[in-house]
């Protein structure tokens, strides 16, 4: 299936007011810095799924909330960890990008921070029933069956281990299995692609957990991309983000979308410094598209996928394209 999407039409259901508690504290003796979670939760319904979301590099619990506030307002009650890497743990640190990245680069932790950032979601899936208790009103609404995982950039990296694939050592051999069964259904914005001669000598030193494996990811997930994404960790164009879509059994679904860059559109909030394709209307596919399909996803029979990408195949303005492929078995 090869759709081309257009401008968005309305078919998630109608939103409800988003209650959000920032920051719901979890102990972690062990990580140096407890863990800090925001929690965006619709102000009514039951039996609610639920949705971590992993930031990108130096971002926070803080960020994102195009994505948090649609999916909450929809439905999911959203789990968005602070990581180690935030900007917001840097406290002697201007707040630029380009600050974070030295002072990840001089880390003693960075070459397992991606091991750190697989735990701190484990950890918030093991303290769901605290997370509950802390946030007014949501105790017993939680449907802990229904649980799935979305992140971007980094933060996609992240969700993909969760999801099976592999990270491989320089001689070839994969690297633990951190694959997390309780979750049932994953999106990946702007996840980096396959390692090996594909990285450029600067992610290869200082990002070894890009060199990834794919062919062991077996959860139903969506990749999103952007067709101008040319990133300096790679030495390919912006085909190396759909590495997931097509190297991986459980990646379903592909999304990519024309003109986008590393951000989406701006899918980390309005006018933030790090975008440079800023597009409301991007933005507001990657909600739709990503909702859509973790409804599917999660509840057998529906067809909010379905209808997302028939309304949006038919419109004059195409803003991208949607690929398919059935989920194949693993062994």
């Amino acid at each position: 299936m090869n759709n081309l999407l257009s401008a968005v039409a309305p078919v998630a259901a109608a939103p409800v007011p988003v209650i959000s508690v920032s920051p719901v504290v979890l102990a972690a003796p062990d990580r140096g810095v407890d863990l800090h979670v925001r929690v965006s939760a619709p102000a009514r319904g039951h039996q609610l799924p639920v949705l971590v979301f992993a930031h990108g590099f130096g971002s926070s619990s803080d960020g994102y909330a195009p994505l948090a506030h649609y999916w909450a307002a929809r439905g999911f009650v959203v789990l968005q960890p602070t990581f180690l890497d935030s900007r917001t743990l840097q406290h002697n640190l201007p707040a630029e990008h380009g600050a974070a990245l030295n002072a990840y680069l001089s880390d003693p932790r960075k070459a397992v921070m991606w091991r750190w950032r697989v735990a701190d979601v484990k950890h918030v899936l093991d303290q769901l029933g605290s997370i509950e208790e802390a946030m007014p009103g949501l105790k017993g609404r939680l449907d802990h069956s229904r649980i799935a995982a979305a992140g971007h950039s980094f933060g996609a990296q992240t969700v993909a281990m969760l999801l099976g694939a592999r990270v491989m050592a320089p001689d070839g051999s994969l690297l633990e299995d951190l694959f997390d069964p309780r979750i049932k259904a994953g999106v990946l914005l702007s996840v980096g692609g396959r390692g090996g001669q594909d990285l450029t000598p600067f992610a290869a030193e200082h990002f070894p957990h890009l060199n990834q494996h794919y062919a062991t990811l077996r959860t139903p997930t969506l990749v999103v991309a952007g067709d101008q994404d040319h990133s300096p960790l790679t030495h390919r164009g912006p085909d190396w983000f759909t590495d997931a879509y097509t190297l991986s059994p459980g990646a379903t679904g592909l999304v990519t979308l024309f003109g986008g860059e590393h951000m989406l559109g701006g899918i980390s909030g309005e006018r933030v410094t790090e975008t440079t394709d800023e597009h409301p209307a991007r933005v507001a596919a990657v909600q739709q598209l990503t909702w859509a399909y973790l409804r599917s996803a999660l509840f057998p029979g529906d067809t909010a996928w379905e209808s997302a990408c028939a309304d949006l195949q038919n419109r004059a303005q195409p803003l991208g394209r949607v690929q398919e492929k059935p989920l194949n078995s693993f062994s």
